[in-house]
Formats: structure tokens, C-alpha cells, sequence
């Protein structure tokens, strides 16, 4: 067995382990809440709420870990899953890591390499978390208006960084996606209920279907 393969045999007993830990311990406020407190909306509330949730943000069950896998590996995926801001903090860390070390997308070495990123990522994110909740009141209060807008244009330009990234690499596919992100975007508003996460999952998986014709052309 190589290094590699031994390095994934641990990272999928540590990450399984604290997988499991993590789903505890997200739910450790509401159980004391219930049980110690006694507060509790009921079974219905909480199956509807359930529900609600699901209806949301249920697409990106199944396609987060797809999309991403290929990205940073099952180490990433762990790490990202359980620590959160998957998309818009570990993922472009990830593929800055990747793109720094000249270590490519889908190997072993970009795999670590991704993994390396989301970590400290992580380490980033807990310092200025740190910082934010002992400081962030008093220092977002001295901040001009238009300074805290601007804020809500981060998201955006992190998903047309990345974007932008892979499109260089595979214009085609970039064209194809945006032109079924647009199209999905405006065919929900004539679907009953407007279910936003067909947009998302027709988008990633007939992306998906779309590079890999074109792979197995250029092959063939």
C-alpha cells in the first residue's frame, strides 16, 4: 500500500470520527434547550422546520460533495463539511493553494495541496472569529455606510474568481453552465413553488454530463 493510500486510511477513520462528533454536537444546543430547559416547539414545528430546511438546501446534498470532491479530496471534503463556508471560504482557498503550487485538480498532489488550504483557512477564519466577536461590535460601528454595502459584494466576487478560474482552463464548459444557470433561473418562476434548488442541481450535474462528452471526444 502506497503513502497516499495509507495517508486516506487515516484521514477516513479521523474524519468519519469527527463527523459523527460534529452531528452531536451540532445538535447539543437544541437538546439541552429541550431536555434541561424545557423549551420545546413540538414534534410538528420541528418536522416542518425539517422540511423546510430540506426543501432549500437539499440540492447541495448530493451536489457539493460531487462538485468538490474532485477538487480537494475526501480529506477536503471532511474538513470543509465539518468546519462550514465550504463554498465560499474552503473551496477558493483550496484552489488558491492548488494554483500557488502548480499541483492540478484531481491528483493526489492537488488533493493535499487543497487540503493544506482549507486548513488554514480554518486557522484564518478562527483568528478573525476571535477577533470579530471580542472587537467586531465596536469596530463595525466606526465604519462608514457605504464600506458595510461594499461587504455584501464579497460572495459575489469570491464565486467570479473561482468561476473564472476553471472557465480559463474550459471555456466551453463555463459557457455551457452559465447559459443553464441562466435558462434554470428563469424557467423556476413558472414551476409551482419555485423550487430555487433545480437550479442548482440541473446546473452542476448537466455541467458534469457536458465535460465529460467533451473529455471522452478529445479521448476518442
Amino acid at each position: 500500500m502506497g503513502i497516499y493510500n495509507r495517508y486516506i486510511d487515516d484521514v477516513t477513520k479521523i474524519g468519519r470520527s469527527t463527523m459523527v462528533l460534529g452531528f452531536f454536537a451540532s445538535l447539543l444546543p437544541a437538546l439541552i434547550m429541550t431536555f434541561y430547559f424545557g423549551f420545546n416547539p413540538g414534534l410538528a414545528a420541528i418536522i416542518a422546520g425539517a422540511i423546510s430546511q430540506a426543501s432549500v438546501s437539499g440540492a447541495f446534498y448530493f451536489s457539493e460533495p460531487i462538485s468538490y470532491y474532485p477538487i480537494v479530496g475526501r480529506a477536503g471534503l471532511y474538513m470543509g463539511f465539518l468546519s462550514g463556508n465550504l463554498v465560499n471560504m474552503r473551496i477558493p482557498a483550496a484552489i488558491s493553494a492548488q494554483e500557488a503550487s502548480e499541483c492540478p485538480a484531481g491528483t493526489e498532489e492537488g488533493s493535499i495541496m487543497g487540503t493544506i488550504g482549507i486548513g488554514v483557512s480554518i486557522w484564518i477564519g478562527i483568528v478573525f472569529l476571535v477577533l470579530s466577536v471580542l472587537a467586531g461590535q465596536a469596530l463595525l460601528s466606526q465604519l462608514p455606510p457605504s464600506f458595510m454595502a461594499l461587504l455584501s459584494l464579497v460572495i459575489p466576487g469570491l464565486f467570479g474568481g473561482v468561476f473564472a478560474q476553471f472557465a480559463i482552463k474550459s471555456p466551453k464548459v463555463a459557457v455551457f453552465a452559465l447559459v443553464v444557470s441562466f435558462t434554470m433561473t428563469k424557467l423556476v418562476n413558472f414551476i409551482p413553488g419555485k423550487p430555487a434548488f433545480l437550479i442548482t442541481l440541473v446546473s452542476v450535474f448537466s455541467s458534469i454530463l457536458f465535460a465529460k462528452k467533451l473529455m471522452e471526444k478529445k479521448v476518442g
